[in-house]
């Protein structure tokens, strides 16, 4: 089976074959840092992040493409709020008396120490809109020029796409435009139609003058839809392959992306891909309700591995929906591959293919990421992999077990669920040659007590360790521990 994603402006499945050979260009919306970064945008990441790894393993160069939306309508009012920090309706992680570009960088930095401790790997570039604004002005002039594009009819600065000189607009989402709404500001801003959405945000009295730029039209700062078009095109050209994003962008964002890169001249992507919501318990979270789940409140009760695999195990269409027990279950399903794992590199030393994990994947988890990232029916074949190996170490049959954990630690690792373990590339992490020596002591210890027939004390060992998260097992070749997941 070739490579096949969904691609949601054809609203099918279709072959992909990347645009130039051996290479494939990915970009996928990344964070608008005004807030700290909750599980739906995590989850988006980690979706995106195996369908890198997957296309990697496929044999293609991957160029991915990541954005920080660090100027933006929410992020000012967040900056001019913590000037009156107290009141009763502010953030109590607002700084009062903080910029909005030095808000915008420290929540940015949230974001990417969520996204490293879950194994999300960084990037080829990861462009903020604030470097690009002459991307930006260049992008709107060609819009006028075509004729998309026109300067508010009053004098506020304002720069609007005019949608109806587009007749494909609404297509990626296959909706007539007369029957969409206009914004809610839509009258006063000098607007052809309430449609029209802005390329160009003219100056407010509000705004700090640290937020506005000189443009052609009037010193202001860009329409959040025009970002991502000014720097996919700059850093992966007028056209790539794919543009993912979660499912809630569909539209305006990314409707209105595709209208105006096209009525520029880009063809722009060739595959729209998105990743369904994280619900808590069938609700939508939301602030208001009071139950969105953070990755950090996540990674309190479970290690990074136990998290990347929950966050990672429906297929990235469907709707993932957390409940306080969803981590009990993905750290059972890790501890059982994690247990494996343990005995089988302690019975046959380490996995052959560390380096080239592609030459030990199953078949049929082959055939089951190419059928559009089928992550369910590739865990399913993990863990039957798992199984299998489990058989083969009770039976005695080394080679067997051998390749089992082959083909277990290549799909881990193509998953990415390794990298959620410890940083990519590091081997062991430092903390985890301290801890392996620490248990190894605990272990001659009671190697010692059990020769000795000192059965209290090493029970007492076992227990002592086995209270700490760590599970022994005791073989004919020695033991062997673990640290169950949690």
């Amino acid at each position: 089976m070739s490579l096949r994603f969904y691609d949601t402006a054809q609203a099918e499945v279709r072959d992909f074959a990347p645009l130039i050979p051996g290479k494939a260009s990915l970009y996928y919306c990344g964070a608008t840092v005004q807030g700290m970064p909750h599980v739906g945008h995590i989850r988006s990441a980690i979706a995106f992040d195996q369908l890198t790894r997957w296309l990697e393993a496929r044999g293609h160069r991957v160029t991915v493409v990541r954005n920080v939306t660090d100027i933006d309508d929410k992020i000012l009012a967040k900056s001019l709020a913590s000037y009156g920090a107290g009141a009763a309706d502010v953030d109590p992680a607002m700084v009062p008396d903080e910029p909005w570009w030095a808000l915008a960088y420290r929540y940015e930095l949230e974001f990417t120490t969520a996204y490293d401790a879950l194994g999300v790997r960084r990037p080829t570039y990861e462009p903020r809109a604030t470097g690009h604004i002459p991307e930006m002005h260049a992008l709107i002039g060609q819009l006028i020029e075509r004729g998309h594009a026109y300067p508010a009819l009053d004098d506020s600065g304002d720069v609007y796409f005019d949608v109806r000189s587009w007749p494909a607009y609404g297509s990626l989402t296959r909706q007539n435009i007369d029957d969409m709404q206009g914004a809610p500001d839509a009258g006063p801003r000098g607007k052809r139609d309430p449609r029209d959405f802005a390329l160009w945000k003219g100056s407010k009295d509000t705004d700090p003058p640290s937020a506005s730029w000189p443009s052609p039209w009037g010193s202001g700062r860009p329409g959040w839809h025009l970002e991502c078009s000014a720097m996919v095109t700059k850093y992966l050209g007028p056209e790539f392959d794919i543009h993912g994003g979660g499912l809630d962008l569909r539209f305006p964002h990314h409707e209105n992306e595709m209208a105006q890169s096209q009525a520029a001249g880009h063809p722009f992507a060739r595959f729209w891909m998105h990743n369904g919501m994280v619900t808590y318990q069938g609700e939508k979270m939301s602030k208001s309700v009071g139950n969105t789940v953070s990755p950090a409140e996540m990674l309190a009760v479970a290690g990074p591995r136990v998290v990347r695999y929950y966050l990672g195990q429906a297929h990235y269409r469907s709707v993932l929906d957390y409940s306080p027990s969803s981590l009990e279950e993905a750290a059972a399903a890790v501890g059982r591959i994690d247990g494996f794992l343990a005995k089988a590199s302690a019975r046959v030393g380490e996995a052959e293919g560390a380096t080239d994990p592609a030459a030990h994947l199953p078949e049929e988890f082959g055939r089951a990421m190419d059928d559009d990232l089928n992550v369910p029916q590739a865990l399913a074949v993990l863990h039957g992999t798992v199984r299998a190996g489990n058989t083969a170490l009770a039976d005695g049959n080394d080679a067997a077990a051998g390749a089992a954990l082959a083909a277990v630690s290549a799909m881990t690792r193509v998953l990415g669920l390794d990298d959620a373990q410890q940083p990519a590339g590091s081997g062991k992490s430092a903390d985890g040659i301290a801890l392996d020596s620490l248990v190894r002591s605990q272990l001659a210890q009671r190697d010692e007590a059990r020769a000795a027939r000192d059965w209290s004390r090493a029970d007492a060992i076992r227990d002592a360790l086995a209270a700490a998260g760590v599970t022994v097992e005791d073989s004919a070749a020695g033991a062997t521990w673990r640290l169950e997941a949690r």
